[in-house]
């Protein structure tokens, strides 16, 4: 019997859709200790961090099979989200909390990364305007 591919990114899409389609507001739960998750690190608790990724709330959000990727701004600065599917651990209705969990055990064999995550900015750098 041939090994299928994880049920995870069609799992993450379809409850996407059917809380937004029921207009709620969709929250993602994500491992922020995972080595390939780039999320702001000032909202993390316990090594979790809750992302709204509502249309009014991202732009460009793409869930694709191996990461889930969009621009949201936070406290008034735009940053580019990227998430690899083994570092989600929910997702659910802010308003009733309906959705799902997910395994914490899935194998990082079960995703091919797309794409690399964006580049960590390096900080402040100051051009010389003449």
């Amino acid at each position: 019997m041939a090994k299928m591919t994880s049920n995870k990114p069609y799992l993450v899409r379809a409850i996407w859709s059917w809380i937004t389609d029921n207009k709620l507001t969709p929250y993602l739960m994500v491992d922020a200790t995972h080595p390939k998750a780039y999320v702001p690190q000032e909202y993390v608790n316990d090594g979790v961090i809750v992302l709204n990724i509502s249309e009014s709330a991202v732009e460009m959000l793409n869930i694709a099979n191996s990461n889930i990727t969009f621009t949201a701004s936070f406290n008034q600065i735009r940053q580019e989200i990227y998430i690899p599917m083994k570092a989600v651990k929910a997702i659910y209705a802010k308003e009733n909390g309906d959705g799902m969990a997910f395994d914490s055990n899935d194998s990082d064999d079960d995703y091919t990364d797309d794409e690399p995550p964006p580049k960590k900015p390096s900080g402040p750098t100051l051009t010389v305007v003449k």
